[in-house]
Parts: C-alpha cells; sequence; structure tokens
C-alpha cells in the first residue's frame, strides 16, 4: 500500500449510489436482464465518462434503475462499506436518496432499515446516514419523505441533505422543510456552488441555514462569500475529482480548493460518486500533493479539518484524532506534532 492508501481517513460527502463496486454494480444490472450498452465491467466503466453535468444526471439516473428492492439496497451497502473498509476509511458520512426509489413500490423506512443492515455487516468502519432529499421532487413531496425518515431516525441517519438538479431547482422553497428537519434533532446541510453560482450559496445559507455546504466549488467567484464563510466558520465539503468529471471546473488545477486551504475556510476532501468518477480518497490527496502543491502534512491538517466537521459527538472526534495521530503512515511525516 501507498502512504495515501495507508493513511487512515474520513469521508463526509459520498453517495451510497454513486459508490457501489463495479462489479457489484454489473451484477445487479445482469439480476434486472442486463443492459445491451454494458455487457461487461469494463464497458460499465467507460459508461461513467460525462461531457457535462446534465449528463452526469442523466447517467445518475440510468444506473439507479437497477436498484429495486431492498435486498438490492443491503448487498449495495455491504460491498460499498467493505470497499471503504479496504481503503481504511475509519468514519463516514454516507448519503442515500430515498424518494429516488419510491418509484419501484418501496418504502422510505425499509430502504433506510436496509442500509442499516447493509453497513453494519462490516467491521472497521463507522457509517452514518445524512438522507439526501431531491430538489427536483419538490417541497411537499419531500417534506413526506422527511417526515418518513424521522420515524427510524435510530438507524443511524443524523442529517438531511439536498442535493439534485441545482441549477433549475433553488433552494428557497425548501426553507420550511429545512425549519422542521431542524426541529426533529437532523444536522442539514445542502449542494450548493457545484452547478450554480455563488447566489445559490448565499441562498442555501440564508434561507436553509445549513450546518455544512456541499462542494461550494464556486464559491471564489465572490470574495465577500469567501469572507463570510470564513467567518462564519461553515464548513465546505469539497469533490475535487468530481468536479472535474463533470466540468465544474476545467482541470484538477483549476480547482479552488488551494484558495480555499489558504484563505483559512474549513474543508474537507470526499469523493462525492467514486466509482462513477473513477477515484477514491487515496486517489484525491495524491492529486492534491502531485498537482495541487498540497504536502502531506497538509493532507494531514485537512483530514483532521474533516474530523472536526463532523457530526460525531465531541469526544468522539477527539479519540479519533488520537487514534490517527498513532497510526505508523500519521507518525512518518507529523512525528509526535498534535495539531
Amino acid at each position: 500500500m501507498t502512504w495515501y492508501e495507508d493513511l487512515p481517513k474520513i469521508e463526509l460527502h459520498v453517495h451510497l449510489e454513486g459508490a457501489i463496486p463495479h462489479k457489484a454494480l454489473f451484477e445487479l444490472i445482469r439480476k434486472y436482464g442486463g443492459d445491451p450498452s454494458v455487457p461487461n465491467t469494463a464497458a460499465l466503466k467507460k459508461r461513467f465518462e460525462y461531457r457535462n453535468f446534465s449528463q452526469f444526471i442523466e447517467t445518475w439516473s440510468w444506473k439507479n434503475q437497477f436498484l429495486r428492492n431492498y435486498e438490492d439496497f443491503i448487498y449495495s451497502a455491504m460491498l460499498t462499506a467493505r470497499d471503504m473498509a479496504k481503503q481504511n476509511i475509519r468514519y463516514a458520512e454516507l448519503f442515500f436518496s430515498p424518494s429516488l426509489f419510491v418509484r419501484h413500490g418501496l418504502e422510505v423506512q425499509y430502504i433506510t432499515q436496509s442500509i442499516r443492515e447493509g453497513v453494519s455487516q462490516v467491521p472497521g468502519i463507522e457509517i452514518r446516514l445524512i438522507a439526501d432529499l431531491v430538489r427536483d421532487y419538490g417541497p411537499e413531496s419531500e417534506m413526506r419523505t422527511l417526515k418518513a425518515l424521522n420515524e427510524v431516525k435510530n438507524f443511524g441517519i443524523i442529517g438531511i441533505g439536498l442535493g439534485g438538479s441545482e441549477h433549475e431547482y433553488p433552494p428557497a422553497p425548501f426553507e420550511p422543510l429545512f425549519r422542521e428537519a431542524r426541529k426533529m434533532g437532523f444536522f442539514t446541510n445542502a449542494h450548493a456552488g457545484e452547478a450554480a453560482g455563488p447566489q445559490s450559496v448565499w441562498e442555501t445559507i440564508r434561507k436553509l441555514r445549513v450546518q455544512r455546504i456541499g462542494h461550494g466549488t464556486n464559491v471564489y467567484k465572490d470574495p465577500k462569500l469567501m469572507d463570510y464563510i470564513a467567518e462564519k466558520k461553515i464548513p465546505l465539503e469539497l469533490c475535487p475529482m468530481s468536479n472535474v468529471r463533470t466540468g465544474a471546473v476545467t482541470s484538477i488545477q483549476e480547482h479552488p480548493i488551494r484558495k480555499y486551504f489558504e484563505r483559512g475556510l474549513i474543508i474537507s476532501v470526499n469523493t462525492d460518486d467514486p466509482k462513477m468518477f473513477n477515484t477514491s480518497l487515496a486517489d484525491e490527496y495524491r492529486m492534491l500533493v502531485e498537482e495541487c502543491g498540497f504536502s502531506k502534512k497538509d493532507v494531514c491538517q485537512l483530514i483532521l479539518q474533516g474530523i472536526k466537521s463532523s457530526w460525531m459527538w465531541e469526544g468522539r472526534k477527539d479519540y479519533l484524532i488520537y487514534q490517527f495521530q498513532q497510526e505508523s503512515s500519521w507518525k512518518s511525516i507529523m512525528g509526535d506534532e498534535r495539531i
């Protein structure tokens, strides 16, 4: 294993539906009669190449048709968690989008239970869930989803997110929904500044009052917004290779992550949909060092920022930081230094 692979990690922005290992997804495709466009796993991997964000969304929807019953979610969640554990990811906040699958006659509560059953079979990694609501379905529909999710919080749902077509559906209509989510005791997050500009981030902060921003790729285009996020210490969940693959940025060298790091913003590094973008957390960190001017010490700092901006309780954060600092891969860079 390389240093990047051996390093203990956490992840705060990864979608179950985009993290299913290719072999497992191909088995699900075969289970439901196959698809002529993907005769093998190599073709499936090729399918996950995009001209733009809209094509990515289309491919996302295509893939989801092969998750049709609760057993599919148990299977996918188990193999995804196993894949993450192999990467030395010790803690993850895993997004899932239950309302996408109601069309197959599935119920939100049992989808959640199935995912928990799957991830619970894998030792060595702690996984909490974030239910990602879908803008495209509208606030009334997603309010029903929220109420169903509230019934099964005990399966480890700690937060509510908002995904979907950001460039077509602004956040403001979801203000009552997020107010209700906070009353229910959920942490809140929303994708913003990925497929739309800084104004989308401003509206997300002001209307939805989220505790973290998913992506925030375009925050740098408004210096006042950068200053506000720095002052209010609003964490950004950055997904560099995702932004390259969907065309949100032209290249990894053009990604604003270095600007954010130097400005002192609280940022974490994540894979978003790793199997749809042919990436891993080790790849993300390696790319930052090789292409974006980060040092290995900076990588350790990024991981600590991720722990501190996670939704773990404070004592758990402190203990995880202590554990990471005892690892040989960590000590080879940081020595006995404490951040």
